[in-house]
């Protein structure tokens, strides 16, 4: 199959099918896009000055990646009356903490995120203290759209074109999605898990009715593939509480893209391997990363190719810190060799990294990585 897009080539590769060569799309979705900006990270979180999903669209066609674009927006319609005010709490050279002032139908909360001049932001206050007092705002956070406006989503898509793989992305239950709108985080949510069980349950309920409402939204629009986001699936919580709260989800919503004919591909950093088999031998996952390796990840990839590459694509997982970001572009070429050996056998394999390269990833290591991908992956 010569001469692909990089669309096609990334299509074929997580379907588990064979293209003309190794797709190579290294996980930057967020840092170096914005370092490429030369501007202030919160001028692309907060204004959208540009929108980080064209500053990654700026970062394949610098880097000349096969692109894996998931910010595809609903801009979902919810029910009821939501509104809120952003305050300007206080501002450095090298931060800036925004208190957002939030209503749902009545229901007031508060909560803050701080920005960084040179990092991603991060939620230092988050709105929800007490999950059954708070229930009534839960409930209402989690409701299923009952719309969406695709008007951005079809800007986004005719942008993308053959760059890459045109994606929408979805969360589902878990305390690895969870945790960002507590105030006591983990310890909370272990906490409620064993002894305020019932809330949980509901919790996991409500959040999968939103899931699957966004899901039919979604496949309606017939992107090139759904991101199920779950970064630390099975690192923030242990496998029978996965098993418990998310696998179910991930069943449900994979199925609905496999019955629509729509590709999906999951995201969990973190320890993986178990995870692999679960979407390989239970679900209708199509394509599974980022794969880490020790002491971050758990998985070999020729491991997991032997075992599970007839039923599902991979996607990983060049080490972002030793390879990507501390070692040179031997280090790169080397390591992306022996990752195209261990599972580019019979395609079903996309080169990249083993999760989000840091910000201060050198450009000749990331171009390294795709000249290896075009001389060395090609299928004959």
């Amino acid at each position: 199959m010569a001469g692909m897009t990089a669309r096609e080539r990334m299509i074929v590769a997580m379907t588990n099918g064979q293209p003309d060569r190794v797709p190579v799309a290294p996980d930057m979705s967020n840092m170096i896009p914005c370092r490429l900006t030369g501007k202030p990270f919160w001028e692309v979180y907060y204004f959208a000055d540009p929108p980080l999903w064209q500053a990654y669209l700026d970062a394949v066609k610098y880097f000349g990646i096969d692109g894996w674009f998931v910010d595809g927006s609903m801009q979902y319609q919810w029910p009821g009356e939501r509104a809120s005010v952003v305050e300007d709490i206080r501002k450095t050279a090298d931060r800036w903490v925004v208190r957002r002032r939030g209503r749902i139908d009545g229901i007031r909360y508060n909560e803050e995120v701080t920005y960084y001049c040179a990092d991603s932001p991060t939620p230092t206050r988050p709105p929800i203290d007490d999950i059954e007092t708070m229930w009534p705002l839960l409930e209402k956070w989690f409701a299923p759209p009952v719309g969406y406006n695709p008007s951005v989503l079809y800007q986004q898509r005719e942008m993308v074109g053959e760059l890459g793989a045109f994606g929408v992305s979805i969360s589902y239950p878990g305390f690895h999605t969870w945790i960002n709108l507590f105030r006591g985080g983990l310890m909370d949510l272990s906490t409620w898990y064993y002894f305020a069980h019932d809330w949980i349950e509901q919790l996991r309920q409500r959040h999968e009715q939103q899931a699957l409402k966004q899901m039919e939204m979604i496949l309606d629009e017939k992107p090139d593939f759904v991101l199920l986001g779950g970064s630390g699936t099975l690192t923030l919580q242990s496998p029978k509480i996965a098993r418990e709260l998310s696998l179910p989800t991930i069943q449900k919503l994979t199925r609905l893209a496999r019955e629509a004919g729509v590709p999906t591909m999951l995201h969990s950093c973190g320890k993986e391997r178990e995870l692999v088999r679960w979407c390989a031998e239970e679900t209708d996952l199509n394509c599974i990363n980022p794969l880490e390796v020790p002491p971050m990840g758990d998985c070999d990839l020729a491991e997991v190719k032997r075992a599970h590459g007839d039923r599902i694509a991979l996607m990983g997982n060049l080490h972002t810190t030793d390879v990507m970001l501390r070692g040179t572009p031997q280090d790169v070429e080397r390591a992306a060799i022996a990752a195209i050996d261990a599972a580019g056998a019979g395609g079903g394999f996309i080169l990249s990294t083993g999760d989000q390269c840091g910000r201060d990833t050198p450009d000749e290591n990331i171009f390294r990585l795709v000249e290896v991908a075009e001389r060395y992956g090609q299928y004959h």
